[in-house]
């Protein structure tokens, strides 16, 4: 993803000095616009791989604090008296299995990304090239996420399905509408909510990788990245 972090890098002057080049349209000799739009694209394959992966292995979401999916926020209340009243393991099943159906549709994405990268025009690249931290992400973002929906709901809803988490979600809206006052927000629909939780989830995760590569050597895992990225 990720060349930008590279320049301001300590110790990459000599890169700093080729891609300067490149960007000017007259190159340094060392790396031409060819290879380091190469670098770059398989820089994104790296991290949209590594995102995929990451979200789609069991409990790529569930054990990941920081995009597990939880039971609506005009829920929370209704979920905390469950618990309160030892119901808690239906508010764990549902939140399990949103989890799980995000998991399973999370492996979608790795196509839709690749068929992006591939797609790529020499100003997109140079775009995400100075562009900051997560450019990469954003242009996923705005390239994929219609495709990214249409191909997760679907998995998702009959996930859900499959397991009968509809069932466990009747239960907790039900305490929902006991105790809430009138007028309180309309519920969400599950499937549309586990669906735009899973998105965002991966391109969290994904805008990590992105980091990581600009910032890390020990994330350069192949000879191109190396030549692209290397002091």
């Amino acid at each position: 993803m990720f060349v930008l972090p590279i320049i301001l890098a300590a110790g990459c002057a000599a890169l700093q000095e080729d891609l300067a080049g490149v960007l000017a349209g007259a190159g340094s000799g060392s790396l031409d616009e060819a290879t380091v739009i190469a670098g770059l694209k398989e820089a994104l394959e790296v991290g949209t791989g590594n995102a995929v992966l990451s979200t789609s292995k069991l409990d790529g979401f569930l054990g990941n604090q920081l995009i597990r999916i939880a039971v609506p926020d005009q829920l929370q209340s209704a979920a905390s008296t469950l618990r309160t009243i030892g119901l808690g393991s239906q508010v764990d099943e549902l939140e399990t299995g949103m989890n799980r159906a995000a998991e399973l549709a999370a492996g979608e994405a790795r196509e839709i990304f690749w068929s992006a990268i591939k797609g790529m025009s020499v100003s997109d690249a140079f775009g995400i090239l100075k562009g900051h931290d997560t450019a990469a992400t954003e242009y996923f973002r705005g390239r994929t996420n219609e495709q990214l929906r249409e191909r997760f709901r679907p998995i998702v809803e009959q996930k859900i399905g499959q397991i009968g988490l509809s069932r466990g979600y009747g239960r907790i809206s039900e305490a929902y509408n006991n105790f809430a006052p009138a007028g309180s927000e309309q519920l969400v629909d599950l499937d549309d909510y586990v669906t735009e939780k899973a998105l965002g989830g991966l391109f969290t995760v994904l805008g990590q990788e992105e980091r990581k590569i600009r910032q890390d050597p020990a994330a350069r895992t192949t000879d191109l990245l190396k030549l692209v990225f290397g002091d």
